[in-house]
Formats: C-alpha cells, sequence, structure tokens
C-alpha cells in the first residue's frame, strides 16, 4: 500500500478542547483522548498521549529518575496562549501545542522549530491493535545519531530501524551494513541541525522513546523529510531532551536513563577469550604465553565449554577439576578470570541441578498463556527461561552466583540474553529463530504485562539481577558484568560489547561510528571483538584491528570455535610486536582512561566520541564516521583498508599534535596522514593534558609511581586536564577516598610557561617521578619535577 493508505489505517489526535494545569504539567482533552506535556527541568519534558483518555500506570522498567524527583529542583515554568495555541516556556525551550489539529513542537531560544508534529498526520493509533505512531518534520539540515547498537555509518538519516533486542547471527545477517535489528534495543537518538543562515551554529536535541514493547524509527524512509515514532503497543510516551550541544544532550539523557558506575579499574586493561579456552591446561598454556612474551593481559573470560553439559553456575570437573586452584594460579600472575552465563538453565529435573530445582519449586521460570513453562533450546539444549522482572526472581539469580565466585571468578559474562532460543536441539541442526511467546505473562503481581512489553527488557534486567546479586555478594568490592543485549539504562548495570562480528575490514571501519552511536546513546563502556569474532584474520587485519581496539573502551580479542586461533603470537614477529606495542600504550593510558571513566560517571559524557560530540558546530564533521575522540583529548584516525599506508584526516577548529612526532598541526586542515603497518595516527587536542603512567602487564603490577603529564598547549598557550585516582576496587571513593588532580597550563610571557596542581580528596597516592612533556607551537619542552602538586615555571 501507498503511504497514504497505510497512514489512513490510524486515527489521529483531534482538535484541544479544554486543558488545564496539574504541576508541572499541562493535560489536554483532544476529544476523548488526552495529552499530557510536563517539563521537568529546563531542557527535558515529557510527552505522552493516552488514546482511551487514561494514562496508563507509569512501568519501572527503564527509567532512573522518576518524574517526581525533579519536583524538587527549580523550575521557571510559565503558560501562554497566543492565536490558535498553548504555550509552555521554560529557560531553554518553549513547547508549542497547536489547538486544532492537537500537535506539540519544541522552540528552542532562537525561534528555530526542533521535533515539529507533522500538521496532517501527527500523532495517531490503531484502535483494534494497539500500535501507536507520531510523525515529525525533519530538514535537510538536520543528522540523527545515537539509536543504540548499529551497523552502517554515523549519520542514520533515510535509515529505518527496529528496537527489538535480537541475534542477527540467528537471521544470517552477520552484522552487516544493512542489518537492522541487533542484540541492543535502544530506542533513543540525538538530532543535530545545522542553521540554514547561519553556517557555524547547530542545535542538538534528543528523543527518548519511552516504550519497551517493539518500537520503529522510520528517519525518512517512507516519508522524505519526516521521520516517526512507531510502536506496536502501549502508550505514545516520549521524553524531549534538548541541549543546545550534544554533550548536554548526553547528560540530560543519562540523568533520565542512568548513568554507568565506576568500574573496577583492572576492567579497563585488555580482556582475552575464545569460544572456548578448556581444559584447564590449556588456560595455563595461554596465561604462559602472554606472560613469557610480556604482552599485557589483565582477564581471561572463559566461554560456555567450562560448564558441566551447559549448566549455568557449573563446573566441568572432568576439564576443570581444581577450579579454585586454577583460578588462584592464575590470579598470582595478575590474570583475572571471568566466566560466561547464559539465562537459558537446562531442564533437568532428575539430575539433582540445584538451579533447576529450586527455580522450578519457586516457580521462577516463564509460562505461557496456558499456564505450561516455557521451552527452548540453547547450549544445554532443553532449556527454561527465568523471569528476571520479577524482583524475588533477580533476588535468587544473584545468589546463584555464589558458586562461582567462592572459586575466585572476578566477573560476569552474560551471553545469548535477548534472549537467543533455537527451534530445536543443535544436535538435531538446531539453529532457527524461535522466541517467548509475545503473549507469555510476566512482571511482578503490580506490574503484570505481557513478555510483548518486556523482551525488550530481559537482558538488561538479568544484568541487574547479576549487579546486584555480586554487589550483596562481595559488598565492598565493585561488580563487573559484560552483557550482549540490553535496553536504554543498561549502562546503570554492565559493560557492553556489540556481539558476533566477522574478521571482515568492512568490520573493523564500522566499529568506529558503533561505539560512537553507543556513546551517544548512553553506553559509555562498550567494545567490539578485536580480530573478529566469526571468520579467519590474517596478519595485517589483525594488527591494524589491534591498534585500533587497544583504544576501545572495552578492549578484549575474541573468536569462535572452528576459527584459526587469534591470539598476538600466533600471526608472527611483527605482528606480535605491534599488537604488544598498542597494548602496553594502553596501559599507559590507564591514568586518561580511568580519568575519562570517572567523568563518564558523574555526567554520562562517552568515552569514545563522534567528533561532532566536541566540534557540533562544524559542519563537515556531520557525517564523518572514520575518526573519532578518545575521552576529550585524543583523535583517532586509523587505517582501516588492506595495503594502505596513507590516509585523509580532517582536522577541525583547533590545533592539534601528532601524538608520535610531536609536529603541530593548525585548525580546519586537511592533511594526508603517513601510517605504515605498524603506526596508528594518533593527535592530542590544542587545550588538553594526557596523564600517562609506565609500561606495565596488568593494572596492578605497580603503582602509579613514574607519572608523565603530555601538555599540548593551544593557541594563547593554555592547557586544563584532569588525574583521577582512588583504590580502584572499593566503593571508598563514594567517602571521599579519592584524589583529583587539576592540572593547569598558561603562559604569562613569551617562552615562559606556568603549570599549576591542586588536588582534593582523601586518597592519598604513592609516591612518584613527575614528567612534564609540553608540546607547544615553538617545540618540545620537557623537564623532570620534584613533585606532583605545586606551581613550576617551564621556559622554552
Amino acid at each position: 500500500m501507498s503511504f497514504e493508505q497505510v497512514s489512513n489505517t490510524y486515527e489521529y489526535l483531534g482538535a484541544v478542547k479544554s486543558y488545564h494545569r496539574d504541576g508541572r504539567s499541562l493535560i489536554f482533552d483532544c476529544g476523548g483522548a488526552q495529552l499530557s506535556v510536563t517539563a521537568l527541568n529546563a531542557g527535558l519534558v515529557r510527552v505522552r498521549v493516552a488514546r482511551d483518555g487514561q494514562f496508563a500506570p507509569r512501568r519501572s522498567w527503564s527509567i532512573a529518575r522518576p518524574d517526581s524527583d525533579y519536583a524538587a529542583d527549580s523550575l521557571f515554568f510559565a503558560v501562554m496562549e497566543p492565536k490558535d495555541a498553548i504555550e509552555l516556556t521554560t529557560e531553554l525551550l518553549t513547547v508549542r501545542i497547536e489547538r486544532n489539529p492537537c500537535r506539540v513542537s519544541f522552540v528552542d531560544k532562537q525561534g528555530q522549530f526542533l521535533a515539529e508534529d507533522d500538521r496532517d498526520y501527527g500523532i495517531g493509533w490503531r484502535s483494534q491493535t494497539g500500535q501507536v505512531i507520531n510523525w515529525k518534520i525533519g530538514t535537510p539540515t538536520e543528522h540523527y545519531y545515537g539509536f543504540g547498537e548499529r551497523t552502517s555509518l554515523l549519520d542514520k538519516r533515510s535509515r529505518r530501524y527496529t528496537n527489538w533486542g535480537t541475534d542477527p547471527f540467528l537471521y544470517n545477517n552477520d552484522h552487516g551494513p544493512g542489518t537492522n535489528q541487533m542484540y541492543q534495543a535502544i530506542p533513543f537518538f540525538m538530532g543535530l541541525r545545522y542553521a540554514a543562515k547561519q553556517p557555524a551554529s547547530s542545535a542538538a536535541f534528543g528523543i527518548y522513546f519511552n516504550n519497551t514493547y517493539e518500537t520503529s524509527f522510520d528517519m525518512g524512509v517512507a516519508r522524505p523529510g519526516f521521520y516517526s515514532l512507531e510502536a506496536e503497543g502501549g502508550e505514545l510516551d516520549y521524553y524531549f531532551v534538548y541541549g543546545p550541544t550534544p554533550a548536554q544532550v548526553v547528560e540530560r539523557y543519562t540523568q533520565l536513563t542512568g548513568r554507568m558506575p565506576l568500574p573496577p579499574r583492572w576492567a579497563l586493561g585488555y580482556h582475552q577469550s575464545r569460544w572456548s579456552y578448556y581444559p584447564e591446561q590449556v588456560v595455563r598454556e595461554l596465561a604462559q604465553g602472554f606472560r613469557e612474551r610480556k604482552i599485557p593481559c589483565e582477564v581471561f573470560h572463559l566461554d560456555i565449554d567450562y560448564m558441566r553439559g551447559y549448566r549455568v553456575f557449573t563446573w566441568d570437573e572432568q576439564h576443570f577439576p581444581n577450579p579454585a586452584g586454577l583460578l588462584k594460579d592464575l590470579a598470582e600472575m595478575g590474570i583475572k578470570t571471568i566466566t560466561i552465563i547464559d539465562p537459558g538453565v537446562k531442564y533437568d529435573p532428575d539430575n539433582n541441578y540445584g538451579v533447576y530445582d529450586t527455580g522450578a519449586a519457586s516457580d521462577y521460570f516463564i509460562r505461557q498463556a496456558d499456564g505450561e513453562v516455557f521451552h527452548g533450546y540453547v547450549w544445554p539444549d532443553d532449556s527454561v527461561f527465568p523471569d528476571f522482572s520479577r524482583p524475588e526472581v533477580r533476588e535468587w539469580w544473584g545468589e546463584q552466583h555464589q558458586a562461582l565466585l567462592e572459586t575466585n571468578v572476578a566477573a560476569i559474562w552474560n551471553d545469548m540474553n535477548e534472549p537467543a532460543i533455537n527451534d530445536k536441539p543443535y544436535s538435531q541442526g538446531g539453529g532457527g529463530l524461535r522466541e517467548i511467546p509475545r503473549s507469555a505473562p510476566q512482571g511482578p503481581a503490580n506490574e503484570r504485562t505481557t513478555h510483548a512489553e518486556l523482551h525488550n527488557m530481559y537482558a538488561t534486567l538479568e544484568a541487574q539481577a547479576t549487579y546486584e546479586g555480586l554487589r550483596k555478594l562481595r559488598p565492598t568490592t565493585r561488580p563487573f558484568i559484560l552483557t550482549r543485549s540490553g535496553f536504554a539504562g543498561i549502562q546503570k548495570w554492565a559493560a557492553v560489547w556489540t556481539g558476533d562480528n566477522t574478521s571482515f575490514w568492512e568490520h573493523l571501519e564500522m566499529t568506529l561510528p558503533q561505539l560512537a552511536n553507543l556513546g551517544l546513546s548512553g553506553v559509555a563502556f562498550a567494545g567490539a571483538d578485536i580480530g573478529g569474532f566469526g571468520g579467519n584474520v590474517n596478519a595485517e587485519l589483525f594488527a591494524r584491528w589491534m591498534e585500533l581496539g587497544a583504544l576501545y573502551p572495552f578492549a578484549r580479542g575474541h573468536s569462535a570455535i572452528n576459527t584459526a586461533q587469534k591470539e598476538p603470537w600466533i600471526f608472527g614477529p611483527q605482528t606480535e610486536a605491534i599488537c604488544k606495542r598498542y597494548l602496553e600504550w594502553r596501559y599507559r593510558l590507564l591514568p586518561y582512561l580511568y580519568t575519562t571513566f570517572w567523568q563518564s560517571s558523574q555526567t554520562g559524557a562517552p568515552v569514545w566520541r563522534p567528533m561532532l560530540y566536541q566540534f557540533p558546530d562544524d559542519a563537515a564533521l556531520a557525517e564523518i564516521h572514520d575518526q573519532v575522540l578518545v575521552g576529550d583529548a585524543l583523535m583517532v584516525a586509523p587505517i582501516y583498508r588492506p595495503g594502505q599506508e596513507y590516509r585523509h584526516v580532517y582536522f577541525p577548529n583547533s590545533n592539534f599534535y601528532d601524538f608520535w612526532a610531536g609536529t603541530l598541526i593548525t585548525p580546519n586542515q586537511h592533511l594526508l596522514a603517513h601510517a605504515p603497518l605498524d603506526t596508528l595516527p594518533l593527535y592530542g587536542r590544542g587545550g588538553a593534558i594526557v596523564p600517562l603512567g609506565p609500561v606495565m602487564e596488568w593494572s596492578e603490577q605497580r603503582p602509579l609511581d613514574v607519572l608523565t603529564l603530555e601538555v599540548f598547549a593551544d593557541t594563547q598557550g593554555n592547557a586544563t586536564g584532569l588525574l583521577y585516582e582512588d583504590d580502584g576496587s572499593s566503593f571508598s571513593y563514594q567517602q571521599g577516598g579519592y584524589s583529583l588532580t587539576r592540572y593547569q597550563l598558561t603562559q604569562p610571557s613569551a617562552n615562559v610557561y606556568e603549570l599549576t596542581a591542586t588536588r582534593e580528596g582523601q586518597f592519598q597516592p604513592a609516591p612518584r617521578a613527575v614528567m612534564v612533556r609540553l608540546h607547544t607551537p615553538n617545540g618540545l619542552k620537557t623537564a623532570n619535577l620534584d613533585s606532583d602538586g605545586g606551581n613550576w615555571e617551564l621556559s622554552l
């Protein structure tokens, strides 16, 4: 059918009959349907539509800060009634509600309309099916980012995306650039609009579609110049998040859905994984391989073959006869161990399998609408699935981790948690997709619903159960959880990796915008499998992938069963040396990375950032996908094609320095960077200070006893930077047990620079030597300082 034919199957919101104010909300009667517009703060507005006039009880699934928590915040709130409209005004925005037909628009202080409802179609629904839709007007100068975990390039104009957590491997889509549904289902996007008459200005906003049913965004496919929010059930319910900068949008969005807790410092090290490392002797040889070669490595991941018959929370006694002894020996080598846990529990009623027995006895597994327990096939074959939406089930699931923690397991890796389910056993060729029926009842008694509403939340609620379980079992230690799937707010509970990618050059390239869009969607701690999970990788691709992957927020090498080994030394001496160099570089960067992670835990700022995040007024950056910022100070522009040693790099309105050569690059330039196989193009931003540590093989090998400050002066001779420190593992930082050092460079006169360091917090860092490397337009100055706090004068 044509667009008009489809649109005519919807009923649309009619004219405003009346309205009234209720606190920070305006409630509109639109001829039976109700529209609610609530100003939570100056840049955050919630819009809800109840087509039958009754708003549904607010679900607690994804919002970290409920609307009621904003009541204590100060807010300028004014209501006016110009001709044909009602306007709600805050310090940053005006929300304009047209009277006939009822339509909602957001207007910034420059009079620019943002997220403006289409007058012809606007807000509609299908009464028989429950589908809801909202059409909005885009512009030719508007770009769209975020959408959670997506393939293809950075800007998502002219694409359609479905939010329904799915393992694309089961659809044989293999993460290609045209893949729609992915593991993460995050119904949030950021719009960035450039003023037509003022090319040097931009306005950023975000829309979080607060609906956990299957939802979709059509960003100009069905109707060029328009975009839509669609849901298969529930209400039209969204939050409009205003900037005007991308950083402000992300900060407000993560205030709403939650921020990453500060992870343990060791989690920022390098992780090594394979499906699977077993038996025990293989794991010991792997550890010996890293340590003999002095290649940095922090963590080993054990995939499904460590379990007894794939039963979660068990050990295979044949392959791992003494797991506690093995993990103790690894820990003494500085290597922590993470074990995988899937949500599918083996249906095993007659074998004294405690996880199944206690779960079945307490009726913790999902039942179908007919009352029968749902069964599906995963690694242990016939399996049942916990209902993580029930608090008592989450508590029970968390308690199951005790058995693993007693063997010194450091953290947990949640996989297959879309959940991915097969239609028949693997022994019978299983591999076809099966889902928990959407009609299956789920949820606690006071919020009973169906799987249709909770499918997208399944992995997030499992991650919450795991995090809270580890927090309870190890109350003084920060948990680390890794998850494949999740929904908006997953960052509160887990880090994310992008699932089963493949050893293609195109997949290496794709990680740049993929991780950047995850960061804009609130997920700061994210990474992709270095070298590719599926397929076989050659030496050149692995070397280039490790160069870039060593800077991913989450850095893990991983590979699939039946693929060639992908440890760094497999590919010969040259590749091994490159891998060692860049993993050593990651460990030198740990002071900077840990500081960046701390900042993210405070503000939601991404660790891995598209260039437009920091330079939003530069329209040339709107679609640049292959250069990113790591934190606010380092720009990386990798090689991602075979046989290439040169690539184009664009430098925005800031001076940069080539990190390796130290040469100055003035603003607004296009350069051809030379990057032989062992070189990753990397640049320090003028005005930034980057703290570095010594080379280490694991994060706790030595304290930060040698500190190097890479100081990049801007055009005025200024620079600032931070160094955040704490014990790296406990929660004492929440009671003041941290150290935050602020560095500031000024240039009071020609060839004279002053560097100042001030410190706050109760944590006392170890004594250390300090070297300053001052990069200026006139050259490099190095100095060894007598302490790491105070004022110093540096002369050139």
